[in-house]
């Protein structure tokens, strides 16, 4: 499926969570949830205990030693605000069943809710007998489209209350289970499915309301028709999520998980099929699994395992073909490792020019406490930055000269809150985020403005061109479609309490020479803007910080589609502050700046998880990949030196004090971003990276403190 066809069905059918009339919420039309993601990556740089990961056949998945607490999670984490789940869903496994695996009842995931008047936990050896039954349907794998249907009453090994969904495989059977209304534990199995045969399959199980369909391997389904529809929702509060287990030792899943994804209210064919690889179909798998470079890695009481088939080859270089795909080759030469992924040699370590040392190398005094800070080259005259001053009495441009900044513009702004550079042809401009009306106190909340300055050449100052009206502008994002110049502006509130308002898509218009309306986008408390473009397709974020409510709301990826944006993907944040776009080698990231936790009239949370998410390019939609813990922040910086890649976040508060360390964090692949330097800031608003004469820097601004401090970034 292409790009443009999940495009189109995304915009026709996604929607946000809905709310039914009474108490209970409904997880309708959600974004796939992608289960093993969401276990693995809690900890990126080793895997979670009782997990081993494996390579077979040049493929790699994970297995299960013990049903650890790790593997198990509340469903309220991944279906956040809704309890009812819906009676259309979809489940996506990718799976690998040893010939000799034990023949019993192995759960590959189940959902279980607490036994009542029992603590339930993992580790014990042995089930409670069931006195109850469940109503047991099967299929032959011979049958297809539900020509037969068979029923009968069996004993059943499941406790009453516990599980409300479940897959699980015996012998060559596979069995689904689902809780009906009636508070027992509906039974369907499919015959002859042949799982156990020691070979990747990839499983779409879709249930609706009048049916369950098994599609494995791209091939014809097979159907089961209940003789009783579906219950028209599950409830599914207090719920709890066990990958490979049903949370006990019985039932441990013994062979290999590649992919485990849950699609609720939609029927995920469409997602995978046809597929050029069917037992390898992808919706989302997660990164520590699809990324070659990964390598064998010791925890400490845990030790985590990578077991390939293939060995590691020395000697000078030798062609990548498909039949040494996985084999794994060392350069002596040049003290380098490399993978071959059957076309050519992926670079896992290489010998270069890395970062040393961070050291500060100026303090620059500002006239006020500082929103923000761009970076920028003017042709002729060199590396400016244009700093949004919080005072009324304006903000300045300075321009570097003799390794340091120094003033050369004053411009009148009142509390400006962002700045953006860019050009329309060989035209230069800068924008102004104006959070107040100008002098008139009395009307700044409804008559906010922002400025539009071109650069004289004449004059050699940035001169006003032109006006536009704003709601307490957060920021401006400047991009080109089709060399159509456009600017995007956040406006966060208008008034004191109103912050879901529309947001801005101006266009420039060639014959009046100004900016002028093209699209409104609803926003709530716009705080950023990040655009991006991955192949032909231009897409458009906005960080969504308040609703008046909750810090708790979406933010929304937007994409260009005939003229104007809609709706590509939205993403649960908590104050967003800031997006931030970035590309290593193919693989397409998004980082979120979470600021803070606040619902209604409780407290607020500051030591939150920002998170970084990645752009499925199978699945076309982005996955989270990794959290890291900030503190209230409110802005990302991507920068690469040499071969090494590198995020710095602005921590700006801890709860109780503005003076803490931002952290600077090194791409380590398949571990993610590590932290590596620690960067003392006070109220720390923005980082900026730029480079001047081979020497490489980091500036940051602080919204606490009249100054800015510039970072030199040494290299060995």
């Amino acid at each position: 499926m292409t790009l443009l066809i999940f495009l189109h069905f995304l915009l026709l059918g996604l929607r946000v969570i809905d709310c039914t009339t009474d108490t209970w919420r409904r997880c309708t039309d959600m974004l796939p949830l992608d289960l093993l993601s969401f276990v693995l990556e809690r900890d990126t740089s080793k895997l979670v205990p009782g997990v081993n990961m494996k390579q077979a056949g040049g493929v790699r998945g994970v297995s299960f030693s013990s049903p650890h607490t790790s593997m198990s999670f509340p469903s309220s984490q991944l279906l956040v605000n809704c309890d009812l789940l819906p009676k259309q869903f979809s489940i996506v496994v990718t799976l690998k069943i040893s010939s000799t695996a034990p023949k019993r009842n192995e759960y590959i995931f189940s959902l279980t809710e607490p036994k009542r008047g029992e603590k339930t936990g993992v580790g014990e050896e042995e089930e409670d007998n069931n006195k109850g039954d469940i109503l047991e349907r099967g299929v032959s794998g011979k049958e297809q489209h539900g020509n037969r249907e068979e029923e009968r009453r069996v004993k059943s090994n499941e406790e009453p209350g516990r599980v409300i969904l479940g897959l699980r495989f015996s012998k060559n059977h596979l069995h689904f289970l689902l809780k009906s209304h009636r508070g027992v534990v509906d039974h369907w199995v499919f015959r002859g499915t042949r799982l156990d045969d020691n070979q990747w399959h990839t499983l779409l199980l879709v249930v609706g309301s009048h049916h369950v369909r098994l599609t494995m391997d791209c091939n014809s389904p097979l159907e089961i028709v209940p003789s009783g529809p579906f219950p028209p929702d599950l409830n599914i509060q207090g719920a709890r999520f066990h990958i490979g287990s049903r949370g006990r030792w019985k039932g441990l899943y013994s062979g290999l998980l590649r992919q485990l994804v849950l699609v609720p209210g939609l029927d995920a064919t469409h997602y995978i099929c046809p597929s050029s690889a069917p037992q390898l179909a992808v919706l989302s798998v997660p990164p520590l699994l699809s990324d070659l470079s990964v390598i064998e890695s010791e925890g400490d009481s845990h030790v985590t395992s990578y077991v390939t088939e293939e060995r590691v080859s020395v000697g000078t270089e030798r062609l990548c073909s498909k039949t040494l795909q996985g084999q794994m080759w060392f350069n002596p030469l040049s003290k380098g490792l490399y993978l071959c992924d059957g076309t050519v040699w992926i670079t896992v370590l290489e010998d270069h020019k890395r970062l040393d040392y961070v050291s500060e190398h100026q303090v620059l005094p500002t006239s006020s406490e500082t929103h923000d800070i761009e970076v920028f080259q003017l042709p002729g005259l060199g590396m400016m930055a244009a700093m949004a001053h919080r005072s009324a009495s304006g903000s300045a441009v300075y321009l570097w000269k003799n390794a340091g900044f120094q003033l050369y513009q004053n411009i009148s702004t009142y509390e400006a809150l962002a700045w953006r550079h860019f050009s329309i042809g060989k035209k230069v401009y800068l924008v102004v985020s104006n959070s107040g009306g100008g002098p008139d106190k009395r009307k700044q909340t409804e008559n906010d403005f922002s400025v539009i300055y071109k650069w004289s050449k004449r004059r050699k100052l940035f001169v006003r061109f032109q006006t536009l009206q704003t709601h307490c502008a957060r920021d401006w994002e400047a991009f080109q479609i089709n060399k159509q110049t456009y600017l995007a502006v956040a406006n966060h509130r208008q008034g004191d309490t109103n912050h879901t308002i529309d947001s801005v898509i101006y266009i420039w218009n060639r014959l009046t020479k100004s900016f002028e309306v093209h699209q409104m986008l609803r926003t709530s408390g716009a705080y950023d803007w990040e655009f991006f473009t991955v192949g032909p397709y231009h897409f458009l974020v906005v960080a969504n910080a308040f609703d008046g409510v909750t810090t708790s709301v979406d933010s929304v990826i937007y994409v260009w589609v005939n003229g104007s944006f809609q709706v590509f993907q939205t993403i649960k944040t908590f104050c967003a502050t800031d997006w931030e776009m970035f590309q290593i080698g193919s693989r397409v990231f998004l980082v979120v700046a979470n600021g803070h936790r606040l619902q209604g009239n409780g407290p607020s949370q500051y030591a939150i998880n920002s998170t970084i998410y990645e752009l499925d390019l199978i699945g076309q939609l982005f996955v989270r990949f990794q959290d890291i813990v900030t503190y209230s922040a409110v802005d990302w910086e991507f920068f690469s030196l040499g071969e090494e890649y590198f995020l710095v976040v602005a921590n700006s508060f801890n709860g109780e004090s503005y003076s803490l360390n931002s952290v600077l964090y090194r791409w380590q692949g398949y571990e993610g971003f590590v932290p590596v330097h620690w960067l003392p800031t006070i109220g720390c608003s923005d980082w900026e990276f730029f480079s001047s004469k081979g020497e490489s820097y980091l500036i940051y601004s602080s919204a606490k403190a009249p100054l800015a401090k510039i970072f030199k970034l040494k290299t060995y």
